[in-house]
């Protein structure tokens, strides 16, 4: 991407954290610790507690920036999407062409992805993550709840985005909406069934052939509807 995005800094909700975590020293190391301790462990077997030990300090001091572990996920999550739609508007703005334009944005989506703005977290690392626990961002009771408070805002623009861009390929196709929320989700899916599960997937885990899987599948289904 381009060097003028190197000390982007990403919006998040406040509400997802107590204490802005990029405040202070402690906050910076609580996020890139707790991003290491979720890839080694799993969400389900990190805590707090063993985030604390791991860097020294008291389980109550990570308290006072996150008030639970879905929340630090959220901000994780918060993160990606935000830098994801930097990396689409940067990416395709001076492309004219509506079909090559929709071409860009979901090369952009299925690359693997330089998510390391500011040099805070490990790009591979946290695009592991996100592989293996997007879900559990949004997958809970509280979604509706945390859906009002706008929590998931940076997802829902990304979603536009690209929505806007399958209309103006195919102004009349009735599921814009769905198709771009199905693109998004479904490539993090494939690099997780690639990874762990590979009987359920035909696709390598390559810029390429994920970009051609996803181009073929977006543009077979819009072609009745194209201009």
């Amino acid at each position: 991407m381009p060097n003028q995005l190197t000390h982007v800094r990403i919006a998040v909700h406040p509400k997802v954290y107590v204490k802005d975590p990029l405040s202070s020293e402690l906050g910076e190391q609580i996020l890139t610790t707790s991003l290491q301790m979720i890839d080694e462990l799993g969400l389900e077997q990190f805590t707090f507690r063993k985030l604390a030990a791991r860097i020294g300090t008291t389980e109550s001091a990570v308290y006072r920036y996150f008030e639970n572990k879905h929340k630090l996920l959220l901000y994780f999550m918060t993160w990606y999407w935000g830098w994801l739609e930097y990396q689409l508007a940067f990416g395709t703005v001076n492309i004219n062409d509506a079909s090559e334009r929709l071409e860009r944005a979901i090369r952009i989506i299925t690359a693997p992805s330089r998510i390391g703005v500011n040099q805070l977290f490990d790009e591979d690392l946290l695009m592991r993550v996100v592989v293996a626990e997007s879900p559990k961002a949004y997958l809970t009771k509280q979604v509706d709840d945390e859906n009002k408070e706008g929590f998931f805002i940076g997802l829902k623009q990304v979603a536009s985005r690209v929505s806007d861009m399958i209309k103006e390929v195919a102004p009349k196709y009735p599921n814009a909406k769905s198709l771009s929320s199905l693109v998004l989700q479904s490539h993090l899916d494939e690099r997780f069934f690639h990874e762990h599960l590979p009987s359920l997937s035909d696709t390598k885990n390559d810029a390429d052939n994920m970009c051609r899987f996803f181009s073929d599948l977006i543009f077979n289904t819009i072609k009745p509807w194209s201009k």
